[in-house]
């Protein structure tokens, strides 16, 4: 059996790779999705695919819903998502992503320091499963295939 695991959270450091290469350490069947991690194409999909917008009011939105697109069919391919806080950027998109995620009826591993505990705490609630660190996190999926 192998999961498709959706990786929610900020695209600006490496950490879906080192959430990859600790999986693939552990010998976990997974296969991994996630967000545009380019940021470039993230921000420019819309004007790529529709031409140019009259500002960047218009250019935000159509990429936004392409965006928002490429992510429900992702997380509805999902088994199970990982959302990761960090502390060094502003998490708007993980947060969004999570309530996605717990409006679609996935399962989510919730990955927060203790420093965030208060603002996250409502949605740690809704979580299946809240820890600390990518290491806790992918052991949670491990104890899945025992």
């Amino acid at each position: 059996m192998e999961l498709t695991v959706y990786l929610a959270g900020q695209i600006h450091d490496s950490w879906r790779d080192d959430v990859k290469e600790k999986a693939s350490q552990k010998d976990l069947p997974l296969h991994f999705v996630g967000p545009q991690e380019q940021h470039d194409r993230s921000d420019s999909v819309g004007e790529d695919i529709l031409g140019e917008q009259p500002n960047p009011v218009y250019r935000d939105d159509a990429a936004s819903s392409i965006n928002n697109l490429r992510t429900q069919v992702l997380m509805q391919k999902s088994d199970v998502v990982i959302a990761l806080f960090g502390d060094k950027y502003k998490q708007w998109n993980t947060a969004m992503d999570a309530s996605t995620a717990l409006t679609m009826g996935k399962p989510v591993i919730l990955v927060r320091p203790e420093s965030l505990h208060h603002p996250l705490k409502e949605l740690s609630n809704k979580a299946n499963v809240t820890v600390e660190t990518i290491d806790q996190a992918l052991d949670v999926i491990s104890y899945i295939f025992e």
